[in-house]
């Protein structure tokens, strides 16, 4: 019987298997761990983390729509300090990638953040989030501006010996630039995308679900979206991409490999099913071993047009 290889190198990072679980959905890992054996996960992004502590968005902050959810939660954390003292003595036990995804709200923060973790035993890599506001800027959305993009990430490349994924916002008009400058400052892979902006009204009360008013759309109804969204990244840059999007089974994964990406995360399937990241790399070797194929590997970017 063929034994697939589902191993994958992202950036120099060596992944089991292709599957990830993608930050904000499976929290520091713990939370989890009485439901999913850790170690068949390629790897585990953790929820967004600053360099101090953050409280986030007041309730109510997560919307359940057609398809999927909006939420609003604020990139609520435990901060720097308390993951490496509290969760990483944890996640040091799997043999399992962890990637720190982390933010900032200036360019200083994200580069002293990036010193910080870079000598934190056990950390394999970092998901730079960069759809947060600029506050030198005046608010704008580092990820909406290519020039932004390139600024914040080359600094965070500096600060860093270690493998660095930027991760791109959808709310923008062309992809393809901003993974540009990504790739131009130094990323040693890409992560797309990020949650669609939306909202949704009560019609009774005629106010905002969210107190927020605006939240992030995820689930099975962004999935078309990113899975575009990928294949246009994939043409553009040289670099590993990794997909994420509403992948809620094998052939989710599978679709977003064939149109380029080389792992996938899984995000909001986590709070339907706990155990649905194993199920999607079971699918995926069933699926490698029915198709006779040596290893995942050769799915990337096989998309027939």
């Amino acid at each position: 019987m063929n034994n697939p290889d589902l191993s994958v190198n992202i950036g120099g990072i060596e992944f089991k298997n292709p599957v990830l679980t993608a930050s904000g959905t499976f929290g520091y890992g713990e939370e989890y761990s009485d439901y999913v054996d850790l170690n068949r996960l390629g790897g585990i992004v953790v929820k967004g983390l600053s360099l101090e502590p953050y409280e986030g968005n007041p309730p109510p902050r997560i919307v359940e729509t057609p398809a999927g959810m909006l939420n609003s939660i604020g990139l609520q954390n435990i901060g720097l300090n308390a993951f490496i003292t509290e969760k990483m003595p944890f996640l040091r036990r799997y043999d399992t990638r962890v990637i720190v995804n982390f933010f900032g709200m200036t360019i200083k923060q994200y580069s002293e953040f990036a010193t910080k973790i870079s000598d934190v035993d056990g950390v394999a890599g970092l998901e730079m989030n960069i759809s947060c506001p600029n506050l030198d800027k005046g608010g704008m959305i580092f990820g909406v501006d290519p020039r932004l993009t390139y600024k914040v990430a080359s600094a965070v490349r500096k600060a860093t010996t270690l493998p660095l994924i930027v991760k791109l916002s959808p709310n923008v008009t062309d992809i393809t630039v901003i993974a540009r400058a990504a790739a131009d400052a130094g990323a040693d892979a890409v992560s797309l995308i990020n949650t669609l902006l939306g909202m949704a009204i009560d019609i009774d009360s005629r106010r905002p679900k969210l107190a927020n008013i605006t939240g992030g759309l995820s689930g099975p109804a962004i999935r078309p979206v990113a899975l575009r969204i990928v294949w246009e990244a994939a043409k553009t840059v040289d670099l590993p991409v990794i997909g994420i999007g509403g992948i809620m089974t094998a052939n989710d994964a599978i679709e977003f490999m064939i149109a380029g990406a080389h792992a996938v995360q899984v995000g909001t399937a986590s709070f339907v099913d706990p155990d649905a990241s194993i199920k999607i790399v079971d699918g995926i070797e069933k699926y490698c071993r029915d198709k006779d194929l040596t290893g995942v590997e050769e799915l990337v970017g096989s998309l027939r047009t």
